[in-house]
């Protein structure tokens, strides 16, 4: 069997579908979930949390705060409780912790353990000890702790925890909520004030969940971008949380209406964060249908039900300055740029090639095995649109990446031939149930991954 070709245990095919109908809610919001957990096991006292995403990236962090000392239950309601330690409480694990496929885990969790003096080695799977480490060393070693990784910085590491653990305020190189959360969770257990400066603003919802758990932080734009301060050593105290919809998940059903003629959906309670809307902006600038419903705001964040309807999208030049609200969305995006009319300009994206998957090269390669012509650069691509009219029928290789084959499993719902991705497995990371949600509005799909 050749690399391109699917697993007859793995692989998945989509097939031309019918109209997609009806109302659903997405798994909740996986960023959201991971820090549920995380602050929920610094807390004194018991944290409730209800619509965890139980996909397999989040339950390895619940094991990981188990693993640490704080007590992890899910009821049989499927709320969860995680009873904390407070900050300085952990205890040293006597196992590696194992992030599976987890770069959100693996990175705020090492934040989490430098910040207080015990050791842990962090382990994964292939494709999350190829992904880079050293965004979150370089700062996290400034505050006091210790590294020893694989070259390049990659896992499998061990981390010895500072033992007073220093304030620092550093100015990210990159914009990422992970480095941002690593620093602010070590700056918990710091004496003073820690302080990230962002050049670009990134996802906010470590901030709002330390407000809400009792920490003081602030925000304020200074000279040289957004400045995030935290002042150390508080006692968090337990809040509920509840975890909306993920609006990355809610991607793959949104797109697929808008690119399926006569289709119509609403997705239900997705968080409208401003910090991850980026997609549906960008949507709607190419003549997406998309109605904002219902806008509330559930436990710190914006939430709304959206309605989707069949589209005729134009392409469009995506701001770089978006990238950061929308960087796990652009494969599903360039896929919606395939049925446009013209070309979608996506730059300022290098970030994708060091996610679980070289995201541009992977959708790069998918677009062209389906009949799309698309120009490939080091920090973004171009997309030419066939105006509605993708030929598909081609193997598309995942990389071991679940964006990639959601992505290209919607391409094959709304072209003229089938679209088979290689290994549909590894969905479960982030989108349990995601096969079972799409044939439940009329998907049409060949295979058993669910």
């Amino acid at each position: 069997m050749t690399a391109s070709s699917p697993s007859p245990h793995t692989g998945l095919t989509a097939e031309p579908s019918r109209a997609l109908g009806g109302t659903i809610r997405v798994p909740g919001d996986k960023s959201i979930s991971h820090r549920a957990l995380i602050f929920g096991a610094l807390a004194v006292g018991e944290t409730r949390i209800t619509g965890l995403l139980e996909g397999e990236d989040v339950l390895a962090t619940a094991e990981t705060m188990r693993r640490l000392g704080a007590q992890v239950r899910r009821h049989a309601d499927g709320t969860w409780s995680v009873f904390g330690v407070g900050i300085g409480g952990l205890c040293e694990p006597a196992e590696p912790l194992d992030f599976g496929n987890s770069g959100t885990g693996a990175r705020l969790v090492m934040g989490l353990v430098a910040g207080h003096p015990i050791t842990a080695t962090f382990i994964g799977d292939a494709s999350l000890s190829r992904r880079p480490m050293g965004r979150v060393i370089t700062p996290l070693s400034e505050m006091g702790a210790h590294f020893h990784a694989r070259e390049g910085g990659r896992m499998p590491l061990t981390l010895t925890g500072a033992r007073r653990t220093l304030p620092i305020t550093y100015r990210s190189p990159v914009a990422s909520a992970q480095v941002k959360s690593a620093i602010l969770l070590a700056g918990l257990n710091a004496p003073g004030v820690t302080t990230v400066i962002e050049p670009v603003p990134t996802r906010d919802h470590t901030e709002r969940m330390l407000r809400a758990f009792g920490a003081h932080i602030e925000t304020r734009q200074g000279k040289d971008g957004l400045e995030i301060s935290l002042t150390g050593e508080p006692e968090l105290t337990p809040c509920p949380i509840a975890v909306p919809g993920d609006p990355s998940s809610a991607a793959f059903p949104v797109v697929a209406a808008l690119l399926v003629p006569g289709s119509e959906i609403v997705v239900q309670g997705i968080t409208l964060n401003p910090h991850r809307a980026g997609l549906y902006t960008t949507l709607k600038e190419m003549g997406g249908d998309i109605e904002v419903m219902n806008q509330r705001e559930e436990g710190g964040e914006p939430v709304a039900d959206l309605r989707v309807r069949h589209s005729r999208l134009t392409g469009i030049d995506v701001p770089p300055e978006r990238a950061a609200s929308m960087i796990d969305e652009y494969p599903v995006l360039a896929v919606a740029a395939a049925f446009a009319e013209g070309e979608t300009r996506m730059m300022g994206i290098h970030e994708l090639r060091v996610k679980e998957s070289d995201r541009i090269a992977a959708t790069a390669s998918g677009l062209r095995a389906n009949g799309i012509k698309v120009h490939e650069s080091d920090d973004g691509m171009v997309v030419e649109g066939r105006s509605g009219m993708v030929d598909g029928g081609g193997h598309v290789v995942t990389h071991m990446d679940h964006r990639i084959a959601m992505s290209f499993l919607v391409m094959g719902l709304a072209a003229q031939k089938p679209v088979t991705v290689d290994d549909a497995l590894m969905i479960a990371t982030s989108f349990p149930g995601f096969t079972t949600l799409m044939r439940g509005l009329g998907a049409s799909f060949a295979g058993q991954a669910q």
